[in-house]
């Protein structure tokens, strides 16, 4: 079997780049330009425009204004054959519609994908103003209850691995500030068996968190969360929310075939 040295090597150059690109235009929250894109992913400004009209042409990558470009429509195809293809949004989605655990909240699902998760699936709850995210949208792992979720469940030489080299912008002054510290929330949150983003993304929102784990149960393939405003935290609601969220990741990975939770 090749190892990722191998495999980074045969890989095709141009498609490296594209998916750097798009990668790229899916953080921030915001179009971006051809410079901004060269400067950010060190390339040529002359191999980023060609790959950006090419995108647009593909439908890949959409025009705003006069020059910059955005995440174009075609990825939703991508999006939704994800999500329904995928035993894992699938049965959260049978798991999160058929719960009476909570019914206000809104229940998140999102995967590790590098330095950021990405949510993939989302039951929303009947409080119009619950901490909810959409499918696609990528965050900083370190600031949120799932990514901690699911990086509790790896080893710290891996933790540091992973999150090698520049830290992510802080969101807020609770955002977590560096490596050190991220460890030590980690190791409490294996203790306590979720996790916790106390206004670290927002600062009125608190997420409870849990991992998901598959067959091999050796480290979480998702996490799972729920969130509340600050206003509705107190003793009773941080228990009622940290016990459905480990339920749910529970229930979620023995459907998988996993058995840790």
């Amino acid at each position: 079997m090749m190892d990722e040295t191998e495999q980074r090597a045969k890989a095709v150059p141009a498609l490296v780049r594209t998916k750097r690109i798009l990668d790229a235009l899916s953080t921030g929250g915001k179009p971006k330009g051809v410079s901004e894109l060269a400067r950010m992913l060190d390339l040529p400004k002359s191999t980023v425009h060609g790959l950006c009209h090419t995108l647009v042409d593909l439908g890949l990558m959409m025009r705003v204004g006069p020059s910059q470009f955005a995440v174009g429509p075609h990825v939703l195809s991508w999006a939704n054959a994800f999500e329904g293809q995928s035993d894992l949004t699938q049965e959260f989605m049978r798991i999160a519609e058929a719960t009476d655990l909570v019914s206000k909240q809104s229940i998140n699902l999102s995967i590790l994908t590098g330095k950021e998760v990405m949510y993939v699936a989302c039951r929303r709850g009947t409080d119009p103003l619950g901490v909810s995210f959409r499918p696609g949208v990528r965050l900083p792992a370190p600031f949120t209850a799932t990514g901690k979720a699911m990086m509790s469940t790896m080893r710290p030489a891996e933790v540091e691995q992973l999150l090698a080299g520049e830290w992510p912008e802080l969101w807020t002054r609770r955002s977590v500030p560096d490596l050190k510290t991220l460890m030590r929330e980690l190791e409490e949150t294996r203790e306590r068996g979720y996790s916790i983003d106390d206004g670290q993304l927002r600062d009125a929102m608190v997420c409870f968190g849990a991992p998901v784990f598959n067959a091999t149960d050796e480290r979480a393939v998702a996490g799972i969360a729920i969130g509340l405003l600050s206003g509705e935290v107190n003793e009773t609601s941080t228990a009622q929310v940290s016990h459905a969220v480990q339920t749910l990741a529970g229930t979620l990975s023995r459907r998988l075939g996993g058995g840790r939770n």
